[in-house]
């Protein structure tokens, strides 16, 4: 199992990101989190195996049908990772 912590920048509060955030790790197998930040950013954490893990991270590129994505940024995440996907 791998984790990773991925900051998503760009329109993607307001948009039903997190939820279909959600949505796409649950589909992939995947536990974590996707969290609206103050700077209008979304934190996603996300972790399980590795193919999975990074499909997701791919797919924080496309986000929701309203989104509009300007940057995402991955790194690796030690901290823990919740069962099941939270949205905050």
């Amino acid at each position: 199992m791998i984790c990773k912590r991925c900051i998503v920048t760009g329109r993607v509060q307001g948009v039903w990101f997190r939820d279909t955030t959600r949505r796409r790790a649950l589909e992939l197998g995947l536990s974590g989190s996707a969290t609206n930040l103050p700077d209008g950013s979304v934190e996603v954490i996300v972790c399980g195996g590795g193919d999975a893990v990074d499909a997701l991270c791919e797919w924080l590129w496309q986000g929701s049908p309203l989104s509009q994505v300007a940057d995402v940024r991955c790194a690796d995440w030690a901290g823990e990772c919740p069962a099941g996907f939270s949205i905050a």
